[in-house]
């Protein structure tokens, strides 16, 4: 993605979307990544680069509770924090080694933009990162928030097939801005080379038109 608005708010709830990690040249280590082909997911430690601020804020409004309510910053994933350090566990989908660019990393599951600056790379496990009767708080109440999509035939057609999934999961998870909830307003999010419109009414969103950038 190459705009903030669209992404996935959390990682892993489009598994469709897919991502690379390239290492600046110090890190084209090929020896740095021995054994993590035995993991099938990875633990992404980044920085928010497109929210850097002067100062912070210790309430921010999470999209999910409509963007009325206040919350401590510290219990939200807010990207707007004192600290502009993001996580993300992504799949491993496969590594290519390559005399260009050294190892690059293939990954699915994705929430982050472009060019997103990866501060470290660690493998997932379950036994100490899997807590299954952990307490999500008000998150537990919108982890199934999903629309319904509406995708004319005709317009589907216009993206490759094998990144339309993708797309659908970008709009199924509602990428408008949290105190946004116009039914007649036409929002638009680029995906790839493409300008997606859409709008929303009850719990469906319907794709209006799709322009070539």
């Amino acid at each position: 993605m190459s705009d903030k608005f669209g992404i996935p708010r959390q990682s892993g709830i489009v598994k469709e979307l897919t991502g690379k990690i390239i290492f600046e040249s110090e890190f084209r280590v090929k020896e740095a990544l021995n054994g993590i082909e035995e993991f099938s997911h990875l633990w992404l430690l980044w920085e928010f680069s497109e929210n850097k601020r002067d100062s912070w804020s210790p309430t921010v409004r999470p999209p999910r509770l409509g963007g009325e309510k206040r919350k401590g910053v510290f219990a939200t994933r807010s990207p707007f924090r004192p600290n502009p350090i993001g996580m993300s566990c992504v799949k491993l989908e496969r590594i290519e080694y390559t005399k260009a660019l050294g190892p690059i990393i293939y990954v699915s599951g994705v929430d982050l933009m472009n060019g997103t600056p990866i501060y470290d790379i660690k493998p997932y496990i379950t036994y100490t990162d899997c807590v299954p009767d952990a307490v999500q708080g008000f998150a537990e109440e919108y982890k199934n928030y999903a629309l319904n999509v509406d995708f004319p035939q005709e317009l589907l057609d216009r993206i490759p097939k094998d990144k339309q999934a993708a797309l659908i999961g970008i709009l199924r998870h509602d990428p408008r801005p949290a105190y946004q909830n116009t039914s007649d307003r036409i929002y638009g999010v680029r995906y790839m080379n493409f300008d997606v419109h859409f709008k929303v009414k009850n719990d469906t969103l319907t794709v209006t038109d799709i322009n070539t950038i």
